[in-house]
């Protein structure tokens, strides 16, 4: 993911990296240090007039041309085929963010809010309200909210509820590459209320762990708690690993004949990018998750069922203005634990080929995204079998699908 949070406070993934507080090591405190009282006090001026508030965000929309013609202008087929690109054969509006941040030598807090129809699909589990279930909550719009505490250079705690450490990608459009976003980030977590502590060995290793309610909740639904974890370490200059984990007992208390210590949620991710040259950048995302009992209500196997893929990524920046970037992924969901399944309710794989186009105006605040998506299931036998996607007669005729569009963003 390239999210660039390079910061020991949040341990959220990045794009090209993060969680790292580059704050002097050893041998710069035991040098001598010398001042320019003139310097000094510009730099104090300077530092006063600088606001500790910041506010930003971005607005995306979308038009995704559809080459299979589905009826019913829905790029999902079946169940679950794009996270949010969902709507083809029109324009849509994706997200609208509004990001606040107050921040000072010691603590940090963030209140990201989210809108539109992408933050009611990324943040589903705060769904319903908790007074009355026919209606949605305020907590829909919450995307992040906590806050940061530095104990000292190396050592911070959060708590709140903050996007997921797990996956290459984000719910930002600005800040991924590609536009549509990949089966692993569509069947993994989008994000985790607790806490977390990040500690930092040096400015090129740091291990995060944390407690939190469940899979995207903001309230529990078992006295259970999760726990995450992800150790950062770059092997070089210009090369970030992160390994991240999450395990938690996701059986709900109401549902019969259930035991919750049989059931158990947990996925492994490995993240990692390089930037070869200043202008060529490889990534790589893989994940391995495994499910026994009852998640959330909705059920599940007796025994461990497990799912995984893959995705890599290659980035060129041509010029100033235009970059193009390539993803290949394969993500096998056959044993059926995640919501990627076919017209028989089966748990099913993909492939998936993304190109896509940035194109980088007034001053970085608009994004132009074309990109170009194809999408492989495999071919159910037998005559009229319903396969994955629509055709223009309303009919699953298509195992695959291809579809052409632009993204228009604009972050400020």
């Amino acid at each position: 993911m390239k999210k660039v949070y390079f910061t020991v406070l949040s341990a959220m993934i990045p794009f090209l990296g993060f969680a790292k507080n580059d704050g002097p090591g050893d041998d710069e405190k035991k040098k001598p240090v010398t001042v320019d009282v003139k310097m000094t006090m510009e730099a104090k001026a300077d530092e006063d007039t600088k606001s500790p508030f910041t506010f930003s965000g971005y607005l995306d929309s979308y038009y995704i041309g559809n080459f299979n013609r589905p009826s019913d202008r829905s790029n999902s087929g079946v169940a679950n085929a794009r996270a949010f690109d969902i709507t083809s054969g029109q324009f849509q509006i994706g997200l609208v963010q509004t990001k606040m941040v107050y921040a000072n030598d010691k603590s940090e807090a963030v209140v990201d809010l989210t809108f539109g129809p992408n933050a009611d699909l990324g943040n589903y589990g705060n769904l319903v309200s908790v007074l009355d279930p026919s209606y949605t909550g305020m907590a829909l719009a919450i995307k992040q909210a906590y806050f940061t505490y530095n104990f000292t250079d190396k050592f911070s705690m959060t708590a709140g509820q903050f996007g997921t450490h797990i996956g290459y990608e984000v719910i930002d459009a600005p800040v991924n590459f590609n536009y549509s976003l990949s089966n692993l980030f569509n069947n993994g977590p989008f994000y985790h209320t607790g806490i977390k502590g990040t500690y930092a060995f040096s400015d090129r290793a740091s291990l995060m762990m944390g407690l939190v309610n469940n899979v995207d909740g903001l309230g529990d639904n078992n006295r259970q708690k999760g726990f995450i974890s992800q150790l950062y370490f770059a092997p070089v200059a210009n090369w970030g690993v992160y390994l991240n984990y999450m395990g938690s007992n996701e059986a709900s208390v109401d549902v019969p004949g259930v035991p919750q210590d049989k059931a158990f949620y947990s996925i492994f991710d490995l993240t990692t990018s390089y930037q070869i040259t200043e202008k060529f950048l490889l990534g790589l995302n893989a994940a391995y998750g495994s499910q026994k009992g009852d998640f959330q209500g909705g059920g599940g196997p007796s025994s461990a069922q497990t799912w995984g893929g893959a995705a890599v990524y290659a980035n060129v920046a041509l010029t100033d203005a235009f970059g193009i970037g390539a993803r290949y992924e394969n993500f096998n969901n056959t044993d059926g634990p995640r919501g990627l399944v076919n017209s028989n309710g089966v748990g099913t794989k993909v492939n998936s080929f993304t190109l896509t186009g940035n194109f980088t105006l007034a001053d970085g605040h608009v994004l132009l995204k074309p990109e170009l998506r194809i999408d492989s299931y495999p071919k159910l036998g037998g005559s009229g079998e319903t396969q994955q996607f629509m055709d223009d007669n309303g009919n699953f005729t298509n195992n695959s699908q291809t579809t052409l569009g632009m993204a228009f963003i604009y972050a400020f």
